[in-house]
């Protein structure tokens, strides 16, 4: 891989993805995020301010890029807000798991899946078995791919953003 293509999203975004915002924007915002990472918890408020006033020209995916090494409980985060996105939940639990991201082990993640009226005998199943676990590590996969090295990393169409001095990179007026 030649060392450009490193700042590219080497999956693009497909229907398959967590999405929110136009579906049919201009500008495609994907970021790799840790649930755990108290860096993404910061960045969602950002997020959804970027939505509400870009409202119509922007859409964000969420990619789970868990950092296990560092965050005992991201991966677990990252399954549950997978099986959530199964049942068609996977924003609430997204802001569920950020708003109280201190509390992420599993009885509390049950908890959040009883709070958001999940089936809770397929959450539970589904969580014993780790059926998410593959697209769990498909997302982080991708990211490694695409170049990431830590949480929050933001890509607007498909290039990557460096928003360590704030997040007006990700602005749309920039990607015109």
């Amino acid at each position: 891989m030649d060392r450009h293509a490193a700042f590219e999203l080497t999956v693009p975004v497909s229907p398959i993805d967590h999405l929110t915002g136009a579906e049919h924007a201009a500008v495609t915002v994907v970021e790799y995020g840790d649930f755990e990472c108290p860096n993404c918890k910061q960045a969602q408020s950002a997020v959804k301010l970027l939505l509400e006033r870009f409202d119509g020209r922007v859409r964000v995916a969420f990619r789970n890029f868990p950092l296990e090494d560092v965050h005992p409980h991201a991966l677990a985060a990252a399954e549950a807000a997978e099986c959530a996105g199964g049942q068609g939940k996977f924003w609430p639990m997204h802001d569920l798991l950020f708003a109280d991201q201190t509390h992420l082990k599993p009885k509390d993640l049950h908890g959040y899946a009883q709070r958001l009226g999940l089936d809770m005998a397929r959450f539970t199943a589904e969580m014993d078995d780790h059926v998410y676990l593959q697209r769990v590590r498909e997302h982080l996969q991708s990211g490694v791919d695409s170049g990431v090295r830590s949480t929050p990393t933001f890509f607007v169409n498909g290039r990557i953003e460096d928003v360590s001095f704030g997040m007006r990179a990700l602005q749309p007026a920039r990607s015109k």
